[in-house]
């Protein structure tokens, strides 16, 4: 069964540069995880990569600038994001049955970000892109951020919303205190970042951006970020957000979910509840939670879902989300 990866990471060294000039790492200790053997693995777009994409069963990695992508980088990401785009599209016409794109956009200038978006889609053949969670002190609903989601929803491409470290005060605020680590952890991967992208996948939902574009489609990873667990307290939300549906349509109307490599199948089985199973998609968090031993193949094969499910979830759903995009 043809098995697609819709959130799969790479990094090039120019964007790794401009991490390290503007000393991002010590407002954002994630970037520490891009370094030692998962460097390798992010930076290569050939042979290395394609071989262990064969050694666990996918068949096609959906390819985005790893996290926190271009989102502190200012008026300098224009042209380094149209560089990255190339790139990324060089690799694909190498091998154009493995990988496919995600666009790396310059956030922090909204307009152009949205132009860009355009020129990857129309003129790459790119599916999307992908965003991580806040521009500088900016959330996702804020306004001067709407060109971007506009232009995803007029190009019918959807945005993968990707984790990022949460701000240094909510850091000192909630996860500070039990060691440098543990600290970062707790902030992170464990279990802060994925707060953050929860939270603004709602701010979007609650500051009314799905009754403007009805027909934005956002995914989030890991089973949701936390937002699909919390689905009927969240109705509470319904009494006073004065938006045109309940909050559980928007989750059933403008969200697919896919689980980053988390290979649960009593999550997933969640996330069909609440969305549906037309809203599933794969991934493997290529390279964070790359295991060895056939992980990807064996999970679609365990995975709860049969027959027409469960190639949906491997290819068809994916398939169905991008082949209306205005390309």
């Amino acid at each position: 069964m043809h098995l697609i990866g819709i959130e799969e990471h790479f990094l090039t060294p120019e964007v790794a540069q401009a991490w390290q000039d503007i000393g991002l790492a010590a407002h954002d200790p994630s970037v520490a995880f891009h370094g030692g053997p998962i460097e390798g693995r992010l930076t290569s777009l050939a042979e290395e990569r394609l071989a262990l994409m064969d050694e666990t069963g996918l068949d096609v990695q959906v390819l985005s600038l790893t996290t926190p992508a271009l989102h502190d980088l200012g008026d300098d990401s224009v042209d380094l994001a149209r560089r990255t785009n190339d790139a990324l599209a060089a690799a694909i016409a190498r091998h154009p049955a493995r990988f496919q794109g995600f666009a790396t956009l310059p956030v922090a200038c909204p307009d152009e970000a949205a132009l860009e978006l355009e020129r990857c889609v129309r003129d790459l053949g790119f599916k999307g892109t992908m965003l991580c969670g806040r521009v500088g002190t900016r959330n996702l609903d804020h306004p001067s951020l709407a060109p971007m989601f506009e232009s995803a929803a007029r190009l019918k491409a959807p945005i993968l919303l990707h984790p990022r470290m949460p701000p240094p005060a909510v850091r000192e605020a909630y996860y500070s205190g039990l060691g440098p680590q543990l600290d970062f952890y707790f902030a992170g991967p464990g279990l802060g970042w994925h707060y953050d992208a929860g939270i603004q996948f709602l701010r979007l939902v609650l500051s009314g951006t799905f009754d403007r574009l009805p027909d934005l489609q956002v995914i989030l990873g890991h089973w949701g970020e936390m937002v699909l667990f919390y689905a009927e307290r969240l109705a509470v939300m319904d009494r006073v957000s004065e938006l045109e549906q309940p909050v559980a349509t928007y989750l059933r109307r403008n969200l697919h979910i896919t689980g980053s490599g988390m290979v649960l199948p009593h999550y997933l089985e969640r996330a069909r509840t609440v969305v549906g199973s037309d809203r599933l998609l794969f991934s493997t968090d290529f390279p964070y939670q790359y295991r060895a031993g056939g992980d990807a193949r064996r999970f679609l094969e365990n995975c709860g879902l049969d027959g027409e499910d469960k190639a949906a979830f491997a290819h068809g759903n994916w398939q169905r989300l991008t082949q209306s995009i205005d390309g």
